[in-house]
Protein backbone atom coordinates (compact mmCIF):
# COMPACT_ATOMS: atom_id res chain seq x y z
CA UNK A 1 0.00 0.00 0.00
CA UNK A 2 2.70 2.19 0.93
CA UNK A 3 4.55 1.76 -2.38
CA UNK A 4 0.94 2.40 -4.31
CA UNK A 5 0.81 5.80 -2.46
CA UNK A 6 4.28 7.14 -3.08
CA UNK A 7 4.05 6.12 -7.12
CA UNK A 8 0.77 8.55 -6.82
CA UNK A 9 2.49 11.02 -5.25
CA UNK A 10 5.25 10.73 -8.09
CA UNK A 11 2.89 11.07 -10.60
CA UNK A 12 1.38 14.06 -8.92
CA UNK A 13 5.23 15.89 -8.60
CA UNK A 14 5.54 14.75 -12.39
CA UNK A 15 2.20 16.19 -13.56
CA UNK A 16 3.14 19.73 -11.83
CA UNK A 17 6.69 19.72 -13.40
CA UNK A 18 5.29 18.76 -16.71
CA UNK A 19 2.81 21.38 -16.69
CA UNK A 20 4.93 24.37 -14.99
CA UNK A 21 7.32 24.27 -17.45
CA UNK A 22 4.65 24.18 -20.73
CA UNK A 23 5.91 27.21 -22.51
CA UNK A 24 4.09 28.76 -25.69
CA UNK A 25 6.02 30.88 -27.86
CA UNK A 26 4.45 34.66 -28.70
CA UNK A 27 6.12 36.99 -31.64
CA UNK A 28 5.19 40.44 -31.25
CA UNK A 29 5.58 42.33 -34.73
CA UNK A 30 4.64 45.85 -35.67
CA UNK A 31 3.19 46.42 -39.06
CA UNK A 32 6.23 47.50 -42.08
CA UNK A 33 6.60 51.11 -42.52
CA UNK A 34 3.84 52.92 -43.95
CA UNK A 35 3.39 55.12 -46.77
CA UNK A 36 1.92 58.77 -45.83
CA UNK A 37 1.56 60.06 -49.86
CA UNK A 38 -1.73 59.29 -49.27
CA UNK A 39 -3.56 62.01 -47.18
CA UNK A 40 -7.35 61.55 -48.72
CA UNK A 41 -7.04 57.77 -47.19
CA UNK A 42 -7.86 57.21 -43.45
CA UNK A 43 -5.59 55.70 -41.21
CA UNK A 44 -7.17 52.28 -41.69
CA UNK A 45 -6.31 52.17 -45.46
CA UNK A 46 -2.99 53.49 -45.55
CA UNK A 47 -0.33 50.91 -47.42
CA UNK A 48 3.39 50.42 -46.98
CA UNK A 49 5.74 52.14 -48.58
CA UNK A 50 8.91 51.27 -50.39
CA UNK A 51 11.25 50.20 -47.26
CA UNK A 52 8.22 48.69 -45.72
CA UNK A 53 7.08 46.14 -48.14
CA UNK A 54 11.29 45.02 -48.65
CA UNK A 55 11.50 45.29 -44.67
CA UNK A 56 8.31 42.80 -44.31
CA UNK A 57 9.68 39.81 -46.33
CA UNK A 58 12.76 39.75 -44.16
CA UNK A 59 10.84 39.37 -40.99
CA UNK A 60 9.70 36.24 -42.68
CA UNK A 61 12.82 35.03 -43.65
CA UNK A 62 14.21 35.75 -40.03
CA UNK A 63 10.71 33.48 -38.92
CA UNK A 64 12.34 30.75 -41.08
CA UNK A 65 15.87 30.46 -40.25
CA UNK A 66 15.47 31.13 -36.25
CA UNK A 67 12.91 28.03 -36.76
CA UNK A 68 10.01 30.24 -35.72
CA UNK A 69 7.46 29.73 -38.04
CA UNK A 70 3.92 30.34 -36.02
CA UNK A 71 1.45 27.80 -35.97
CA UNK A 72 -1.06 30.27 -36.12
CA UNK A 73 -1.19 34.43 -37.15
CA UNK A 74 -3.40 37.02 -35.74
CA UNK A 75 -3.48 40.37 -37.05
CA UNK A 76 -4.87 43.82 -37.41
CA UNK A 77 -7.13 44.31 -40.50
CA UNK A 78 -5.75 47.76 -41.35
CA UNK A 79 -4.12 47.68 -45.02
CA UNK A 80 0.06 47.81 -43.67
CA UNK A 81 -0.46 45.56 -41.21
CA UNK A 82 -2.27 42.92 -43.67
CA UNK A 83 0.13 43.81 -46.18
CA UNK A 84 2.90 43.02 -43.54
CA UNK A 85 1.07 39.50 -42.90
CA UNK A 86 1.27 38.86 -46.44
CA UNK A 87 4.55 39.30 -47.22
CA UNK A 88 5.73 37.74 -44.02
CA UNK A 89 4.08 34.51 -44.65
CA UNK A 90 5.29 34.18 -48.22
CA UNK A 91 8.60 34.49 -47.05
CA UNK A 92 8.40 32.01 -44.38
CA UNK A 93 6.65 29.40 -45.71
CA UNK A 94 3.66 29.89 -43.52
CA UNK A 95 0.74 27.40 -44.27
CA UNK A 96 -2.06 27.97 -41.86
CA UNK A 97 -4.90 30.53 -41.70
CA UNK A 98 -4.10 34.45 -40.98
CA UNK A 99 -7.10 35.57 -38.70
CA UNK A 100 -7.55 39.28 -39.32
CA UNK A 101 -9.15 40.33 -36.65
CA UNK A 102 -10.45 44.61 -36.77
CA UNK A 103 -10.27 44.64 -32.87
CA UNK A 104 -6.26 44.44 -33.32
CA UNK A 105 -6.80 48.14 -35.13
CA UNK A 106 -5.30 50.46 -32.48
CA UNK A 107 -6.04 47.76 -29.81
CA UNK A 108 -4.47 47.81 -26.07
CA UNK A 109 -2.61 45.06 -24.58
CA UNK A 110 -5.66 43.80 -23.33
CA UNK A 111 -7.10 42.87 -26.34
CA UNK A 112 -4.30 41.26 -27.78
CA UNK A 113 -4.61 39.16 -24.43
CA UNK A 114 -7.89 37.91 -24.46
CA UNK A 115 -7.38 36.87 -27.93
CA UNK A 116 -4.67 35.27 -27.98
CA UNK A 117 -6.46 33.71 -24.28
CA UNK A 118 -9.24 32.23 -26.87
CA UNK A 119 -6.57 30.21 -29.12
CA UNK A 120 -6.28 26.31 -29.17
CA UNK A 121 -3.82 24.68 -26.43
CA UNK A 122 -2.36 22.64 -29.37
CA UNK A 123 -0.66 25.99 -31.08
CA UNK A 124 2.30 26.56 -29.30
CA UNK A 125 3.75 29.65 -31.46
CA UNK A 126 1.72 31.95 -32.11
CA UNK A 127 2.76 35.31 -34.42
CA UNK A 128 0.23 38.78 -33.59
CA UNK A 129 0.96 41.82 -35.83
CA UNK A 130 -0.22 45.11 -34.88
CA UNK A 131 0.24 48.52 -34.49
CA UNK A 132 2.04 50.69 -31.51
CA UNK A 133 1.63 52.16 -28.77
CA UNK A 134 -0.49 48.78 -28.28
CA UNK A 135 2.02 45.96 -29.11
CA UNK A 136 4.74 47.99 -26.91
CA UNK A 137 3.05 47.85 -24.07
CA UNK A 138 1.72 44.64 -24.83
CA UNK A 139 5.94 43.51 -24.33
CA UNK A 140 6.33 45.74 -21.49
CA UNK A 141 3.02 43.78 -19.70
CA UNK A 142 4.60 40.18 -20.26
CA UNK A 143 8.47 40.90 -19.48
CA UNK A 144 8.12 43.84 -17.31
CA UNK A 145 10.80 45.57 -19.72
CA UNK A 146 10.42 48.68 -21.68
CA UNK A 147 11.42 48.26 -25.72
CA UNK A 148 10.93 50.37 -28.00
CA UNK A 149 9.74 48.48 -31.82
CA UNK A 150 10.08 50.43 -34.62
CA UNK A 151 8.24 49.66 -37.98
CA UNK A 152 8.95 45.84 -39.20
CA UNK A 153 10.46 45.12 -35.83
CA UNK A 154 9.86 41.57 -34.15
CA UNK A 155 9.73 40.51 -30.61
CA UNK A 156 9.85 36.83 -29.73
CA UNK A 157 8.58 36.39 -25.91
CA UNK A 158 8.24 32.70 -23.91
CA UNK A 159 5.76 32.27 -21.70
CA UNK A 160 5.16 29.50 -18.92
CA UNK A 161 1.68 28.70 -19.30
CA UNK A 162 0.08 25.30 -19.70
CA UNK A 163 -2.35 27.18 -22.29
CA UNK A 164 -3.27 30.04 -23.99
CA UNK A 165 -6.51 30.36 -21.91
CA UNK A 166 -3.64 30.64 -18.74
CA UNK A 167 -2.45 33.90 -20.17
CA UNK A 168 -3.17 36.83 -17.95
CA UNK A 169 -1.85 40.06 -17.89
CA UNK A 170 -1.72 40.01 -14.04
CA UNK A 171 0.31 36.83 -13.31
CA UNK A 172 1.79 36.24 -17.09
CA UNK A 173 5.12 37.14 -17.15
CA UNK A 174 7.63 36.10 -20.09
CA UNK A 175 10.73 36.29 -21.06
CA UNK A 176 12.23 38.27 -23.64
CA UNK A 177 14.55 35.81 -26.09
CA UNK A 178 15.19 38.10 -28.76
CA UNK A 179 14.18 41.46 -30.18
CA UNK A 180 15.45 42.30 -34.18
CA UNK A 181 15.07 45.62 -35.06
CA UNK A 182 15.09 46.82 -39.10
CA UNK A 183 18.03 47.83 -39.47
CA UNK A 184 19.93 44.39 -38.13
CA UNK A 185 17.76 42.55 -40.46
CA UNK A 186 19.56 42.27 -43.94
Amino acid sequence: MYQILLFVRELEILGNTVKSSIVKSLLILRHAKSSWKYPELNDHDIPLNKRGKNDAPRIGKILQKEKLIPDAILSSTAMRASATVESVVKACGYKGEVTLNRSLYAAGPETYLQLLSGLPNGQRRVLVVGHNPGIEELLELLTSEIHLLPTCSLAHLNLQIGGWSDIDFETTKGQLVDIWLPGDIT
